[in-house]
């Protein structure tokens, strides 16, 4: 079938997006879902960072690609041996793909299989197939996903099948920003009830992480970035305190406010610069967690006695280590009773004519979660 589509075919290109337009809405061939695989209408599709780490070059792939990875819709058809979909049904999408045989996934941490990560990597389905294409063009596949799309062919491995009654644009936040966000602050760090927790990056993840921190009882959560728009909006969500980062002794005051720093530290912008913040404000036996993805050459430094002499603990957090068929439902639950208020993260909708400019907005750091609505 023909669609119309999101095609990145260059990264690195020059701001504004909205002038040089990196991504161009094609025209484009999607195959029928194979076997194991499923045709689903797009309804909803968040831009995050981890799209805009392809389109600047921070995280290179494949190209050409059709970008989009969080994203909600309705199955169409199935392929050949799919039983756990139908049409008709209402789906969230999953970037990581698992398996469910490889060592990662048969030790309960889905977000880390290895099959899955290979494929999203090489820009195919986890079966290691392309089903998009360009006359004989080949079109990569971003996340097994590719949700900036009309209809997308994914693996039924990167589906979550949902009752709920929601509009599209806000259950395909759970499909990456809410599952990030909140799953770090709750699986990856585990915080204790009454802990003091601070965020650093406000952005979809990180506003994520600061609701999850207060659904799962931190008793004082700081909020840093170098916004002082995304400053405000963390305080309306339940930030007690807020630091600009561009303040040369911002460690110095956050330090002095907590004295002597947080028990956790979250870093949710893939900046180096973020994350020596994150960990410098971290307390003496203390954890910092990142759910940063950084150009693969950036290097993070630390005093390495910090992790005896201070039992610090250092930790990195994939897809918030969650369990989609656990959290995913579980998290939908505390929103519908109003204690994870994830339609307060959403900042703007837009068509997929506009998706240049909106990435101009999300690389400003102007707004939190940009959705587009494809109907």
């Amino acid at each position: 079938m023909k669609i119309q589509s999101a095609v990145l075919r260059s990264s690195g290109v020059q701001h504004p997006y909205a002038k040089s337009k990196p991504i161009q809405i094609e025209t484009i061939e999607l195959d029928p879902p194979k076997a194991g695989e499923v045709l689903i209408k797009i309804k909803a599709a968040s831009l995050c960072h981890s799209d805009l780490s392809v389109i600047n070059g921070s995280r290179p792939r494949p190209l050409p690609m059709a970008l989009g990875h969080e994203a909600s819709g309705v199955v169409e058809t199935v392929g050949e041996g799919v039983t756990s979909f139908s049409p008709g049904d209402k789906v969230i999408c999953v970037f990581v793909p698992s398996c469910g045989h490889c060592i990662p996934c048969s030790e309960g941490r889905p977000a880390l299989c290895e099959p899955g990560a290979a494929a999203n990597g090489a820009g195919t389905l986890i079966s290691g197939g392309i089903r998009i294409h360009a006359g004989n063009e080949e079109i990569g596949h971003h996340l097994g996903i590719s949700a900036f799309s009309e209809y997308a062919v994914v693996s039924e491995n990167s589906l979550m099948k949902v009752e709920e009654d929601l509009p599209f644009e806000k259950l395909a936040l759970f499909g990456c920003a809410v599952i990030t966000g909140v799953g770090a602050v709750v699986n990856t760090a585990n915080i204790k009830l009454g802990s003091t927790v601070a965020i650093v990056g406000l952005g979809g993840i990180g506003l994520s992480a600061l609701i999850g921190a207060i659904a799962a009882g931190a008793r004082e959560i700081i909020a840093i970035d170098i916004n002082e728009n995304k400053l405000n909006q963390a305080k309306e969500l339940g930030a007690i305190a807020v630091f600009n980062s561009k303040d040369a002794d911002v460690v110095e005051q956050v330090k002095a406010y907590t004295n002597g720093g947080v028990d956790y530290a979250f870093e949710t912008a893939g900046v180096v610069a973020a994350m020596d913040v994150a960990y410098a404000v971290t307390k003496r036996g203390g954890t910092t967690t990142t759910t940063g993805l950084p150009h693969p050459e950036h290097k993070f430094a630390f005093p390495y006695v910090s992790l005896t002499a201070e039992e610090k603990t250092l930790k990195g957090s994939y897809v918030g280590s969650c369990v989609p068929k656990r959290d995913i439902p579980r998290f939908l639950n505390l929103m519908k009773q109003g204690r994870l208020p994830v339609d307060k993260l959403l900042s703007n909708i837009i068509s997929l004519e506009e998706i240049n400019e909106g990435f101009d907005l999300l690389a400003k750091g102007d707004s939190s979660r940009i959705i587009i609505k494809m109907d």
